[in-house]
């Protein structure tokens, strides 16, 4: 990340140190695309593993909310950008 954030990611501390890690990889993917861009296979390969621990639509709804409101990236607009792209760089623009 190439820029100092200066928000909190959406987290619990109930959950284990590999759940903790792979929510937050899955949010520096996202700053990722909107700062710098990133490579489709980036995200979609976290987005696959953040899947195995938010596995119901609700709860990632409730996380993205929590990290767009705080930061103003959207994860669902990632994802749907890299799911729908075909190019193998996704650089999220302000009107994204």
């Amino acid at each position: 990340m190439n820029q100092t954030n200066n928000y909190s990611y959406p987290i619990d501390p109930s959950w284990s140190n590999e759940e903790l890690s792979t929510v937050i990889n899955m949010f520096r993917v996202v700053e990722d695309a909107y700062e710098t861009g990133t490579s489709k296979e980036a995200i979609l390969n976290q987005y696959r593993k953040f899947k195995e621990f938010v596995n119901s639509k609700a709860f990632e709804k409730q996380l993205g909310k929590e990290f767009e409101d705080v930061s103003g990236y959207s994860l669902y607009k990632v994802v749907q950008k890299a799911k729908n792209s075909t190019s193998d760089e996704v650089r999220m623009r302000d009107n994204d």
